[in-house]
């Protein structure tokens, strides 16, 4: 009967005789400051985190670039007030390609630049067209888009002397973009104007036009936009014009 009271009674200690028992109010101070110390520590790098990431979001959203700010980075942001960014960004970039400094007006000027080149390339389309097609409507039509497209060609070209500065004079005025905005503006107006000269005589080359002078629609809606948004875009690049 002695040994099944050893086995029953293996195991149990008899609290009087448990070290771990004894009050030691040292060891119990010490324990509470550790978890305190940490849960403190734990805190303040969960509220750093949080604040940075609120930082970085609020500087990507309306950032200001620095001196070492990516070309390409601020190009995004000029880009951004477009209807058409992604053929902003192509357009600029592809003639970018020395540019280090980042500068709205630099990138106007890029942007002007396209427009006036994709505009020349399809400024013999009409002529094109009208020894390819009988129709009397058409050819009418094309004799005026001939005629549209070399006066927004002429608008363009005015804007992008305007651009050509000598050396520290201002190449935006307000005046300059008042009148930059006129004659883009315009020259819009005389490609819309042929579509609408094509469509009134049911022509069927009207898709083809429409096709082909789309992304000089495109540039020269990215042109006035930049143009439009210069003041605010010069502000956030901490450039005042004159």
């Amino acid at each position: 009967m002695e040994s099944i009271n050893l086995v029953k009674g293996y195991g149990k200690v008899n609290p009087s005789e448990d070290p771990s028992s004894y009050s030691n109010p040292r060891a119990a101070h010490k324990s509470r400051l550790t978890i305190a110390v940490s849960l403190t520590l734990f805190l303040t790098l969960f509220i750093c985190a949080f604040v940075g990431a609120f930082i970085h979001a609020s500087d990507s959203d309306g950032r200001t670039p620095s001196p070492s700010s990516s070309s390409a980075d601020s190009l995004k942001i000029v880009c951004a007030v477009t209807q058409h960014p992604g053929s902003c960004f192509d357009s600029i970039s592809s003639l970018n390609s020395t540019s280090t400094k980042p500068d709205p007006e630099q990138f106007l000027n890029f942007s002007l630049q396209a427009t006036v080149k994709e505009l020349t390339d399809i400024s013999s389309l009409p002529k094109t067209l009208i020894s390819k097609i009988n129709d009397p409507g058409t050819v009418s039509a094309l004799k005026d888009c001939i005629s549209l497209f070399d006066d927004a060609l002429s608008q363009l070209n005015q804007s992008a002397e305007l651009l050509n500065v000598g050396t520290g004079e201002s190449a935006l005025t307000v005046m300059k973009v008042k009148n930059m905005q006129t004659w883009i503006s315009a020259a819009m107006t005389d490609q819309d104007t042929c579509l609408e000269g094509l469509d009134e005589m049911g022509s069927p080359l009207l898709g083809e036009v429409k096709a082909r002078v789309q992304k000089a629609k495109e540039y020269m809606s990215n042109t006035l936009a930049i143009l439009s948004n210069m003041p605010n875009l010069l502000k956030k690049f901490g450039i005042s014009m004159h």
